[in-house]
C-alpha cells in the first residue's frame, strides 16, 4: 500500500527538521542501512529497485527522511524482509495469535498502522488509519496482490482511471500492478484493514504523483 512521503502542500524534498517526524522511527534509518548491506546491494540498485533516487535513499538511511507506509513496503519487498524487520520490531515467534494489546501504533508518511499479522509471513496484514488530505496524490505500481476492508469513515480508491468511494463495510481486492491511489473521502479521516502480499521481486516500484507522469524508478522524488 501503496513510496514516499509527500502531503498536500507539503515540500517532498525538504529535509525534516530536527525533532519533526523523523525523530518518530527512529529505528528505522540504520535497519534500512544495515538490512541493504545484508542484501548485498549498492545504494544505486536498491534504490532503483525500490523506484526510489539514491540520493532519496541515503536521506532515509541517515535519518534526514522519514518513509512513508508504502516506501517501507517498497524496500521490504527489495531486502526481501517485512516492514516490521524495516522497523526494528522482533517477535520470538510466529505465533498465530495477535492481541490487541500487542498492536502499538506506528506513525508512517502521515499514516497510522497497526500490525495485525504476525511478521515473516508470505502475506501480510495491518490496520491502518489514512488521515484526509495524506498522500492522496501518491500513485502505486507494484507486484502482488492487495486486499482491503473499509472500518471507518469513507475511503477513495482509484483502479486505473476509474475512482471508486467506499464506505465503512465495502471491500477490494485487486491486482497491485493497476495503478492505485488511496486517500480518505471525508475530513474524519478512514481506518481499514489492509492485506497485502509480500513478493520478493526487483521490479517492485512506486510513483509519486501529481509528477508521476514524469517520474520514472530512479529519478529524484
Amino acid at each position: 500500500m501503496e513510496d514516499m512521503n509527500p502531503v498536500e502542500g507539503s515540500d517532498p524534498s525538504a529535509p525534516q527538521a530536527a525533532g519533526g517526524p523523523a525523530a518518530e522511527l527512529p529505528a528505522v534509518a540504520p535497519q534500512l542501512r544495515e538490512l541493504r548491506r545484508r542484501a548485498a546491494l549498492t545504494l544505486e540498485t536498491a534504490s532503483r529497485a525500490a523506484g526510489l533516487s539514491p540520493a532519496h535513499l541515503s536521506r532515509l538511511e541517515t535519518g534526514q527522511r522519514q518513509p512513508s507506509l508504502p516506501m517501507l513496503l517498497a524496500l521490504a519487498r527489495v531486502y526481501g524482509t517485512t516492514v516490521s524487520e524495516l522497523l526494528g520490531e522482533t517477535v520470538a515467534e510466529r505465533h498465530a495469535i495477535v492481541r490487541a494489546a500487542d498492536m502499538e501504533p506506528t506513525p508512517a508518511g502521515g499514516w497510522t498502522y497497526w500490525q495485525a499479522g504476525a511478521p515473516g509471513r508470505g502475506m501480510q496484514a495491518l490496520r491502518v488509519h489514512v488521515p484526509h488530505g495524506s498522500q492522496g496524490d501518491i500513485v502505486r505500481v507494484h507486484p502482488g496482490e492487495e486486499w482491503l476492508y473499509v472500518l471507518t469513515g469513507r475511503l477513495r480508491l482509484r483502479l486505473g482511471d476509474t475512482a471508486h468511494i467506499l464506505a465503512p463495510g465495502d471491500s477490494a481486492h485487486f491486482d497491485s500492478l493497476t495503478p492505485h491511489r488511496i486517500a480518505a473521502a471525508d475530513p474524519g479521516g478512514a481506518e481499514l484493514l489492509f492485506v497485502h502480499t509480500l513478493l520478493q521481486s526487483p521490479t517492485a516500484a512506486l510513483c509519486l504523483g501529481p509528477a508521476a507522469g514524469h517520474l520514472t524508478p530512479g529519478e529524484p522524488s
